[in-house]
């Protein structure tokens, strides 16, 4: 049995790629034996996927949409890929990747998960972030009884809708556990909300209508910027706990006003040094001018853990053992995990003329 590294791609085959809408499609990855404890994972985690193109590295996150296997680890992992303008890896995914191919992938992460226990929850999610939610309810519902979930979802038109027939199945299957409310911006439909965009405003008026807010176990919010924001605004101003609230953001292109740091952050020491654990081996390096801590610790590890590098997908992760950083953006880490010291290597800077990180923790 292989053992799981930090920042080690494993080559996997491509069993199937199949259409969800005109811009999306789901791709099924085979697993093999020696593998399965590798890609073991828990519900609402996600994979990073890489490719190499003229000598270049591309690498992008993809949720797992599948339900999570047993303890023996899966077979099989399947991924949802939506077209986005310019992506060069979505856009492969979609054109050109078919089955019997092989694709680089990292073993799961995030943090964005729900272990199957008792008990209501309920999500808020647009567009493509059906897609760990989709894997959070329906291995809930498979495996715990006693568990109830809302899924309230915004999409643009109900073409551009993924996995319409596995949530219909899920509302089939399990019609007193589990209720679905479908939104659509663009397009009217005759029975359901009105259509038009999920802001703060909309959800605050909605939600109290659909479930009793205060009696729910955990709320999960996924999808763009504003909608994930608006929802997090709306269960806040309810009086929902911010410890109940759960997040993960897709495609943050560029910070949104008030996300990037401001002009008064204490400014970086003219030197300063960065110790890395990774994988139970330690080393120290100084960093370069307006390097972030990921980027010195590529220079020397370049098997240091990251996908997005944009303070979104929550690879690289990494506790913060002494010194202080401060971080350009953060979409990944919820308050908890900044108190109990964590950080994104790919948004940290130094402070202090020594730091020392963990990845290991």
């Amino acid at each position: 049995m292989e053992a799981a590294r930090h920042g080690a791609f494993h080559p996997l085959r491509v069993a199937a790629v199949e259409p969800l809408t005109d811009d999306s499609v789901a791709v099924t990855l085979a697993v093999p034996t020696e593998l399965r404890a590798v890609f073991r994972h828990t519900p609402g985690q996600h994979l990073a996927l890489r490719r190499t193109v003229d000598g270049g590295e591309i690498r992008r996150t993809y949720s797992i949409c599948g339900r999570a296997p047993g303890t023996d680890g899966p077979q099989t992992l399947r991924v949802a890929v939506r077209l986005v303008d310019g992506g060069v890896f979505s856009t492969y995914a979609l054109k050109e990747l078919a089955s019997g191919d092989t694709v680089e992938v990292m073993a799961p992460a995030g943090r964005f998960v729900l272990e199957p226990r008792p008990g209501h929850f309920a999500a808020v999610v647009g567009g493509s972030g059906i897609t760990p939610v989709l894997s959070i309810v329906s291995t809930l519902l498979a495996q715990e009884p006693a568990a109830r979930f809302c899924l309230i979802r915004s999409d643009r038109t109900t073409a551009s809708t993924m996995f319409l027939d596995e949530v219909a199945d899920l509302k089939d299957r399990y019609p007193d556990r589990f209720q679905l409310i479908q939104t659509l911006s663009r397009e009217e439909q005759q029975a359901g909300p009105a259509s038009g965009r999920l802001d703060a405003e909309r959800l605050t008026r909605l939600l109290p209508a659909l479930v009793p807010v205060e009696a729910v176990d955990g709320w999960f919010l996924c999808g763009p910027y504003g909608l994930v924001r608006g929802a997090e605004r709306a269960l806040r101003g309810l009086g929902v706990a911010r410890d109940r609230i759960h997040q993960e953001i897709f495609h943050v292109e560029e910070a949104p006003p008030g996300a990037q740091t401001p002009a008064t952050a204490t400014p970086a020491p003219e030197h300063s040094t960065v110790t890395a654990k990774l994988d139970g081996r330690g080393g120290s390096w100084p960093v370069q001018d307006g390097e972030s801590l990921l980027e010195t610790v590529l220079r020397n590890r370049a098997d240091a853990p990251y996908a997005c590098k944009g303070g979104v997908c929550g690879t690289c992760r990494a506790y913060l053992v002494s010194g202080e950083v401060r971080m350009d953006r953060n979409f990944a880490l919820e308050q908890e995990e900044l108190d109990a010291g964590y950080v994104l290597a790919c948004q940290s800077h130094p402070v202090t003329e020594k730091v020392e990180l963990d990845f290991d923790r």
